[in-house]
């Protein structure tokens, strides 16, 4: 895989004396997907706003497609498509002449047969000729991205690009994500739809307080920190878990009537036949089990709790 974006020890510090990025380095290859997850406040606006140039790192270097982002800009800069969070657009312009316009600030020689690919792409063609005032709140994301996509960048900075979109929209935006990854556009992406990372990306970077904790392959990393939980009902509520039990650490949820052991998927023995064996010696009737996994919501969660703490 070719690398089109490498961050080599960044670090942000504002005139306050507060420290947005502390060290962070990345290598995403092209035509990768990469979700960005974090809290609030963790550095993810920060670290996009830094590589696109919109403000300049303290120190570290950035290059993109191998130009550097201080000493090249406008080439590194060139080859960035950014969608922002908040959705700035002029009002009583047609959606058409939006995206034209985007398309000749970085110099690019009109080519509305490429504008209509796009439009069409995240249906907009039927809108071309509205004021984005006209459309709806979905609708002026999608123009944002095409804006971003005007200039045909081959690295795709998406920051919350569904905030406040509908779930079908939702999903019909990520259908055009995937397309562009077809066409190889490296995107990197934050959501705090967590789900939706897990089903798109192709690696998972977590950062908190400016720091990034981890960065892997998704499925490596599902694979790795992953856990099944077996979830055990009882036919009658219980007040404590009998001693006879302990061995197992199982926790009992608020109404006494469900037990919950976690195990390792990749341990020899997961130990469920013998716990099941043993709950029944202990008196308890079972009702129903099922064994549930976790999600990549339930690692980031563990993750950052555990920087935290």
């Amino acid at each position: 895989m070719v690398n089109i974006l490498k961050v080599e020890d960044v670090r942000k510090a504002f005139p306050s004396g507060f420290e947005a990025l502390k060290g962070v380095s990345l290598d995403i290859d092209e035509g990768e997907i990469i979700a960005l997850l974090g809290p609030n406040g963790a550095g993810k606006t920060t670290l996009i706003s830094t590589i696109c140039g919109i403000t300049s790192a303290t120190s570290g270097k950035i290059s993109i497609g191998g130009f550097d982002t201080a000493t090249e800009y406008r080439k590194a800069r060139n080859l960035v498509g950014l969608v922002p969070q908040e959705i700035t657009l002029e009002p009583f312009e047609t959606v058409m002449n939006t995206v034209r316009f985007s398309r000749g600030l970085f110099g690019k020689k009109r080519n509305d047969a490429y504008i209509e690919k796009i439009l069409k792409q995240l249906s907009l063609w039927d809108k071309k000729d509205s004021r984005t005032m006209e459309l709806s709140g979905g609708m002026r994301r999608r123009v944002l991205i095409a804006k971003a996509l005007s200039h045909e960048p081959r690295v795709l900075f998406l920051d919350e690009p569904t905030a406040g979109v509908d779930v079908e929209l939702r999903k019909e935006m990520w259908e055009v994500v995937a397309e562009l990854k077809r066409d190889g556009v490296t995107i990197i992406l934050t959501t705090h739809y967590i789900e939706e990372a897990e089903e798109i990306a192709d690696r998972v970077a977590v950062i908190s307080k400016g720091e990034i904790l981890l960065i892997e392959q998704k499925d490596d990393l599902m694979a790795r920190m992953g856990q099944k939980r077996l979830k055990v009902e009882l036919q009658s509520a219980i007040e404590t878990i009998p001693s006879d039990l302990a061995e197992y650490a199982l926790a009992l949820d608020s109404k006494g009537e469900t037990l919950v052991y976690t195990y390792d998927t990749k341990a020899d023995r997961t130990g469920i036949t013998k716990l099941l064996a043993d709950i029944a010696a202990a008196g308890l009737a079972l009702k129903d089990i099922q064994t549930v996994e976790s999600t990549l919501e339930d690692i980031f969660v563990d993750l950052v709790h555990e920087d935290a703490a």
